[in-house]
């Protein structure tokens, strides 16, 4: 299938995925019947299925619309998915277009200028920045997001008809993004991650350098200063950005605020500068994560008022350094990270915004594989911690790997403040400690225990 234009109905192989809901969205939107199945209800199957959207949670063709055309028909799958399930099986034996999520998403991308931003830490946040820039520019952009973006109450932005612009989470994951073929793309960081996939950080690194080869030669890349990519493998106009460190885009002496530790800096350009830029979300990683997305909305042609007004607009995404609860002496972050290099930037960030307060962390690792391969760094990271609390391991789509638990993390600590509890348990261990600063960390459904975690801050006021 080389074009979407005769198609009429969508249907979903794990619907509830942060990328499938978003391109479910979009096909909804474009007034196609869209129906899917995914392994468990959550929050954004519940928005699908309020949008109109047919969502079942049974692997049963039964459930396959059989009123569909099988000629008006694509199927879209999860590289999630196992080999032996039933509905993918079914698809996979009709006469009916069966494509990978990341395969629909640059046949939509591509036909118009597509913002894609790339990097093994930061795209959901610098993603979802560069479209609330964008979206209030005369032009305005549409967006497929990696997290629910507070300021559209969703993963996806329908993009305007007179708009060229659309930004999307270019994931290395499964070589996902070589499927995108951008008109900018910026490039966050390249550390070793995925390692079930490549093998090595010299097969990610080769991959992330066809990735830059295939942006449009008028267009332009923009890569984090210090990053280990060959930039002489794309014909695009190259670009650097960082925090504070000269660059082509960089923040000019970023000040944290003493009313809601939030931070204002000015803007370095290669046009000049952009005076008195003001965020209203917190963390020092996000003053580089907004040096980035205004890099790429410069690029896109937004002005210097657009670019403040969207930085300053910009309310965060869920599970991104996600403040859940605020009292009088407890506070509660609830954040995605799963890689080392993220979990040492987001406690960095929340010390250097309470650096007199203790700071308990509970994490959550996120496959077997990712342990096992990191397992001495998650030690590492952790151990910047006042007080850390491990759970069990997040299996997602990988099967037990003999030897490797959580334990394997907690016994590399040195910090002595540390725990291996249940998830279920963290509650009734944090109800006996003295919590000031929590953080929940992980990529699995660690958040489940987020109403069970305010409850007991409350009960401390």
């Amino acid at each position: 299938m080389n074009n979407l234009q005769n198609i009429k109905n969508v249907y979903f192989l794990g619907i509830g995925g942060i990328g499938m809901s978003a391109l479910a969205r979009y096909f909804k939107y474009t007034g196609k019947n869209v129906a899917g199945y995914d392994r468990t209800r959550t929050a954004l199957t519940d928005a699908l299925q309020a949008e109109g959207v047919d969502v079942h949670f049974d692997d049963d063709i039964r459930y396959i619309p059989s009123r569909w055309n099988p000629g008006e028909t694509l199927a879209v799958f999860t590289p999630a998915l196992p080999d032996d399930h039933q509905e993918l099986s079914w698809f996979r034996e009709k006469p009916i277009s069966l494509l990978k999520r990341a395969k629909v998403l640059g046949m939509i991308c591509n036909e118009k200028n597509c913002v894609a931003v790339a990097g093994t830490h930061g795209k959901t946040t610098i993603s979802t920045m560069t479209a609330t820039i964008l979206k209030q520019t005369q032009n305005g952009c549409g967006a497929f997001l990696g997290g629910v973006s507070k300021n559209f109450n969703s993963n996806f932005l329908f993009p305007p008809e007179n708009s060229p612009w659309i930004v999307a989470e270019a994931d290395e994951f499964d070589r996902s993004f070589l499927h995108l073929q951008p008109k900018l793309a910026l490039v966050t960081s390249l550390d070793a991650d995925h390692l079930d996939i490549y093998g090595d950080k010299s097969k990610i690194i080769e991959s992330f350098e066809k990735f830059i080869s295939q942006i449009k030669l008028d267009g332009s890349l923009v890569v984090k200063k210090g990053v280990d990519l060959d930039v002489m493998k794309t014909k695009a106009r190259v670009l650097t950005y960082a925090l504070g460190e000269n660059a082509d885009f960089h923040a000019i002496h970023p000040k944290l605020s003493s009313i809601g530790g939030y931070y204002t800096f000015d803007l370095k350009t290669p046009d000049g500068i952009i005076s008195n830029c003001r965020m209203q979300y917190p963390g020092l990683i996000n003053v580089e994560n907004a040096v980035a997305a205004a890099a790429l909305s410069f690029l896109a042609g937004a002005t210097a008022d657009e670019i403040k007004a969207g930085i300053e607009e910009y309310r965060g995404v869920i599970r991104r350094f996600d403040v859940r609860y605020r009292g009088d002496n407890q506070i509660y972050i609830d954040d995605y990270a799963h890689h080392p290099a993220e979990l040492k930037a987001v406690i960095l960030s929340v010390k250097a915004l309470f650096p007199d307060r203790k700071v308990t962390g509970i994490f959550q690792p996120h496959l077997y594989s990712r342990t096992r391969d990191f397992s001495e760094e998650f030690a590492a990271s952790l151990d910047l911690l006042d007080e850390a609390v491990l759970v069990p391991i997040y299996p997602a789509r990988e099967e037990p790997i003999k030897g490797i638990s959580s334990e394997l993390i907690l016994e590399k600590m040195t910090n002595p403040n540390k725990f291996l509890v249940e998830k279920n348990d963290v509650a009734t261990l944090l109800s006996g400690q003295d919590t000031e600063i929590v953080i929940t960390l992980g990529a699995g459904d660690i958040d489940g225990i987020a109403s069970q975690i305010i409850d007991v801050l409350k009960s401390k006021k």
